[in-house]
């Protein structure tokens, strides 16, 4: 599908954002190795999740939609999943991927995870060696672990594991099968990657310890259902934070966004540059509902400024970096990403990609080996651009013609329902020219 954009109009309105995607997928995981019937609330029809949805499922969990945004989950414990009859299609979800080895690795069954093309071709090596050492029996496509990955569970023991690289996904596949792992499990980080397993544990009342960069867990915990309420998903709000900086005569409000500490770099990140963002405290999201912190976010147009970004910081911005390089194209001096190799392991190579499209619109951009080095202000004009089959690709791209000089088309935009199906409908309601 290609979808055009025209540049110039300022933005107004409200921006309402989808359920946290990365929460989802915990909530739908944890509510399904509960004791008792959940509810998850603010889950939207997103590719991603509904992967994980659909394995649970076909693991033998009841999951129902009992009314438009809202999911009833029927637990039946720690160890109650069955064996599936099918191959577990994960789709590009590598978050499905990784947390559901995790969760299948401390199960007495044995289950085929398996994905699209493009999710074959991410290794999960990262995730499989520990979980070996843990006992788990799994046979991979190749000796770098690329899917398929057969998972023959249970009789697993905690192990004290040193993450090589900072990886949320990878920490909360370990600490899922820890649950049901003899001892204790350890995770050590060398910077803190996001935190959403260990908070929804802890809310559980699974006892989880964080101290000195290392995650402690013991096995053998159980909790009973709860409701579930997703904030907004500051990955998907990031977009219309650079978009109302970037146009002039914005003003854009995003409700009930999740404020995760672990999350929102880019909040701070924007302010450095330069952007006018303030946060309000919502009353939702305390404990009665989940344990992420939330805030309604208003966003008015500003002058930015260059940046340096490199570091502890990157973990906590490989998402948001995409169209943070857009921001940077249109601030003032040389803007560097360092340390951030991940991102030629995503959906696309976002490194490459990045440089490839924004370079065709006029972009003074360079790729390096980790990251990438930007000159600004430069003037946008409009082109025919490729979303590589990468959702965020697709919004950035689609900011980026926002500020563009003429026309912008991007090709395979129906890539952004992966995360944010409705993001072209809600940049025309703020008054963008989306066709």
């Amino acid at each position: 599908m290609d979808v055009w954009i025209g540049p110039g109009r300022r933005l107004r309105g409200e921006a309402r954002v989808p359920g946290d995607k990365s929460i989802a997928h915990r909530a739908l995981i944890l509510a399904a190795l509960g004791e008792g019937e959940s509810e998850i609330r603010g889950f939207d029809l997103l590719d991603d999740p509904l992967r994980t949805l659909e394995a649970l499922r076909a693991c033998g969990t009841p999951v129902e939609m009992a009314a438009p945004g809202m999911l009833r989950v029927v637990g039946r414990g720690p160890r109650g999943l069955g064996a599936p009859t099918g191959v577990l299609h994960c789709g590009l979800s590598g978050t499905t991927m990784r947390l559901l080895a995790g969760v299948l690795a401390g199960q007495p069954l044995a289950a085929t995870l398996d994905g699209d093309p493009a999710l074959r071709r991410r290794p999960m090596d990262r995730v499989v060696e520990p979980l070996r050492r843990m006992g788990a029996r799994i046979e991979a496509a190749d000796a770098a672990s690329h899917a398929p990955l057969t998972i023959r569970g249970g009789g697993l023991r905690g192990i004290e594991y040193t993450l090589p690289v900072p990886s949320a996904q990878v920490k909360s596949a370990i600490l899922l099968a820890g649950l049901n792992a003899e001892g204790e499990t350890v995770v050590r980080e060398p910077v803190p990657s996001r935190d959403h397993t260990e908070r929804m544990l802890r809310w559980l009342g699974v006892s989880v310890e964080a101290a000195n960069g290392a995650i402690r867990l013991a096995g053998g915990a159980r909790w009973s259902g709860r409701t579930f309420v997703l904030p907004g998903d500051l990955s998907a709000a990031a977009f219309f934070l650079v978009a109302a900086s970037l146009v002039p005569g914005s003003e854009v409000f995003i409700g009930a966004v999740g404020l995760n500490p672990t999350r929102s770099a880019v909040l701070e990140v924007l302010r450095h540059m330069g952007a006018d963002v303030m946060a309000m405290p919502t009353p939702s999201g305390g404990d009665a509902d989940g344990p992420e912190p939330t805030a309604d976010l208003v966003v008015r147009s500003a002058a930015l400024r260059a940046i340096t970004l490199q570091g502890a910081l990157i973990p906590n911005l490989i998402d948001e970096l995409p169209v943070l390089a857009v921001a940077a194209t249109q601030a003032e001096g040389v803007t560097v990403v360092r340390d951030a190799a991940e991102l030629r392991v995503k959906e696309s190579d976002r490194i490459a990609a990045v440089v490839q499209e924004l370079g065709a619109m006029g972009a003074r951009i360079q790729a390096t080996t980790d990251g990438f080095i930007v000159e600004g202000p430069t003037p946008l004009r409009g082109a025919t651009v490729d979303a590589h089959g990468d959702h965020r690709m697709a919004m950035a791209l689609a900011v980026a013609g926002l500020v563009a000089r003429g026309d912008t088309v991007i090709r395979g935009a129906e890539t952004v329902t992966k995360s944010f199906p409705r993001f072209f409908a809600a940049l025309r309601a703020l008054g963008a020219e989306v066709a």
